[in-house]
């Protein structure tokens, strides 16, 4: 998202740097790293981290963020989520799936493909042009990222949303403006992330340490 602000702490650079020594050994051409995790977990300062990271072994990676990716107007999506309904609404439909999966087609077969990017100053959806034929690995990060199709790494971040409540509450980032709807939002989301944890490869635990899951 254009204009978000990353609280990159320690502890996401000591599993981002854990991470990549493991993707480094299974790396191969055109390579997908997913990360997923309630609101608040770390998921998007992770993601940079390892693309980062991977720079100085000469890997380009992108991440990709499919909070970008909503199939509603971000200045009308409160709104419609109440008139239809939390518990209706608020999941992994709410994501344009097949546009973040040409994009990802796009990333395999190194076309120019054009992204969208919410600016988060004016909460309007940008088009960005991404020429994949430069970019090595994908990074995709997102409340549900690791039910994306053709994901070679599955990460999972544990903590919840009643963990970084705080974190909620204070946050720099000036995302979303805490009220019930926003806690019911989250605890929705929550039921269904959780969901999605028997998917993951690795499991980032609730004091960021990297466990490997035995499959």
């Amino acid at each position: 998202m254009l204009g978000d602000v990353l609280l990159i702490q320690e502890k996401h650079k000591i599993a981002g740097e854990e991470i990549i020594q493991r993707i480094l050994k299974q790396k191969k051409d055109k390579f997908i790293v997913a990360i997923s995790g309630e609101s608040g977990s770390g998921k998007s300062e992770l993601a940079h981290v390892i693309a980062k990271g991977l720079r100085k072994f000469g890997i380009m990676a992108k991440p990709l963020h499919t909070d970008n990716y909503y199939n509603s107007d971000p200045l009308k999506r409160k709104a419609w989520r109440v008139e239809q309904g939390i518990e209706n609404v608020v999941g992994y439909n709410e994501y344009l799936w097949d546009d973040i999966h040409k994009n990802i087609d796009d990333f395999k077969n190194n076309r120019l493909s054009e992204m969208p990017c919410v600016d988060l100053v004016t909460e309007q959806v940008d088009r960005l042009i991404t020429d994949f034929s430069t970019v090595d690995m994908l990074v995709v990060d997102g409340l549900y990222s690791i039910k994306t199709d053709h994901v070679d790494l599955r990460i999972f971040i544990e903590l919840t949303y009643l963990e970084t409540k705080e974190k909620h509450t204070k946050d720099a980032r000036g995302k979303e403006v805490m009220d019930e709807v926003r806690w019911a939002i989250l605890g929705q989301e929550h039921e269904m992330v959780q969901s999605l944890k028997a998917l993951a490869d690795i499991l980032i635990t609730k004091d960021y340490k990297v466990e490997i899951v035995k499959k």
